[in-house]
């Protein structure tokens, strides 16, 4: 294929992606807070998409500027634009509710995840003109979606694993191989070893464009998510200044205290400082190839400089010198984030083809801590959750009732049944790679078809949903035919 024929048809692959209406529900998916919330505008799954793409086509620029290092930046945009398109109302408590009713309640070994339910919904679930099932995308762009290259089946191989570390999205445990993170299911996965292989992929490796393509997602989600934050007041300035100031004072006694562990205790119970000695400890165990102390610490310090004492000390009141604040630091940080961009310099399955420089990696590392830490263990969003977790899981148990019932199963939705029809094909195909006591294929099929269904809903649809399927609902005819 010729560079012309090429570049169309990766200009291609971007538009069938925004053209889906999986790209446009993202506008009504939550990034971590709900964008129905009151008060400043928050981003959502599109915005932040959006982001992610003018993030990443500006690391592919000065890849080829400065490092010889040519991507297709087409390909960058469509991964990017593409990414999150999997992900379930609600956010991340999404992703985690379906994976736990997957495994624990509907005989689904490979669960549910965000990554791999974005592959199947490009490859089997999405429609567009001219092509049988899903969107007909290059095999570069499917391989650059993936950022976690395998599927659950990986763990049943240990001869394709290594012996001398662990890639990012695997764990070793007691002597067995887990795999919490994966770009694709079972059914799914011959697409992706076909896209892998005709791209010339190393095993376990990320492809260049999606190693760019996660660098840019984690540069956005680190930075405009703490921008929402500030801007509808959840960080308190003074528990993170407490954090902050503590750890940089304290930090020679901290190396050496006892810290609860995770299981033991939660986060609460840690002394102040003791959440970023737990972060530090954490990088040196498991990403010693870029770990440095003192450029941990530095790290630490400048954030505390520019966002604890700088941005935090300030609340927003929605001024025009709040907003130009805010617009600084995000611009400041941006930039620096996307500067640091560097082939990686060591041979590791802990990062892709490229990686941020050390100091950047660790301002990455902080600046996402500080959500974690101030932001997702809120008891308030903690309490709001398991509402949320009530929802889904009234509707997956609803509906797989429903495709249960003979008497009734002729009403299930349409489009439900259409996803039945496809996921049984696909389980029919792979009968022979799906993980002993298994639970039969109809079942399989109808439990991977209720899961496609409920997480292709905005998180609007969803509360609606939950309700009318428990005859709670007022507006009978309101869900139409969109469900």
């Amino acid at each position: 294929m010729d560079t012309a024929t090429e570049d169309e048809a990766f200009l291609r692959d971007v538009q069938r992606i925004q053209f889906s209406p999986f790209f446009s529900r993202l506008a009504d998916v939550t990034q971590v807070v709900s964008p129905a919330s009151p008060g400043s505008p928050v981003h959502n799954r599109l915005t932040h998409s959006l982001k992610v793409s003018a993030i990443a086509q500006g690391i592919a620029r000065r890849l080829a500027d400065e490092h010889g290092v040519s991507v297709p930046s087409r390909v960058v945009q469509a991964a990017s634009c593409a990414h999150d398109v999997g992900h379930p109302p609600f956010g991340h408590l999404g992703e985690r509710v379906l994976d736990r009713l997957a495994r624990h309640e509907l005989g689904l070994p490979d669960g549910f995840e965000g990554n791999a339910q974005t592959y199947r919904i490009l490859t089997a679930l999405a429609v567009t003109g001219g092509v049988d099932r899903g969107l007909g995308l290059t095999g570069q762009t499917r391989a650059a979606v993936a950022k976690y290259p395998w599927s659950p089946l990986i763990a049943q191989d240990p001869a394709a694993l290594p012996d001398d570390e662990i890639p990012k999205g695997l764990q070793h445990r007691g002597g067995a191989w887990q795999v919490p993170k994966y770009s694709c299911y079972v059914i799914d996965e011959p697409d992706l070893i076909a896209a892998r292989d005709e791209v010339g992929a190393e095993p376990l490796r990320q492809t260049l464009a999606a190693s760019v393509m996660d660098i840019a997602d984690d540069i956005a989600y680190s930075v405009h998510d703490l921008e929402d934050f500030y801007r509808s007041g959840i960080l308190s300035y003074a528990e993170v200044a407490l954090e902050f100031n503590t750890f940089v004072e304290d930090a020679h006694e901290l190396v050496d205290a006892e810290l609860p562990s995770t299981t033991a205790a939660g986060a609460d119970d840690l002394p102040p400082g003791g959440a970023l000695e737990k972060l530090r400890r954490k990088i040196r165990r498991k990403d010693g190839w870029v770990y440095d102390a003192d450029i941990f610490y530095d790290s630490v310090v400048q954030v505390r400089d520019e966002l604890v004492d700088g941005l935090l000390a300030r609340p927003f009141d929605a001024s025009l010198a709040a907003e130009h604040a805010t617009a600084e630091f995000t611009d400041r940080w941006i930039t620096r984030l996307g500067s640091g961009i560097v082939p990686t310099p060591v041979d590791t399955l802990r990062a892709g083809p490229v990686t941020l420089d050390a100091r950047t990696w660790h301002l990455v590392e902080v600046l996402k801590f500080v959500h974690k830490r101030f932001v997702l263990s809120r008891t308030d969003l903690a309490v709001y959750q398991r509402g949320l977790s009530e929802v889904l899981q009234r509707s997956v148990r609803s509906l797989v009732e429903w495709t249960d019932d003979r008497l009734d199963a002729s009403r299930v939705p349409r489009r439900l049944r259409d996803l039945i029809a496809i996921a049984e094909e696909q389980y029919s195909q792979r009968a022979i790679h799906v993980p002993q006591g298994s639970a039969p294929i109809a079942q399989q099929a109808r439990a991977r078809a209720v899961l496609d269904y409920v997480s292709s809903f905005t998180d609007t649809q969803a509360l609606a949903f939950a309700e009318a399927i428990s005859g709670r609902s007022d507006r009978l005819w309101s869900l139409g035919r969109a469900l």
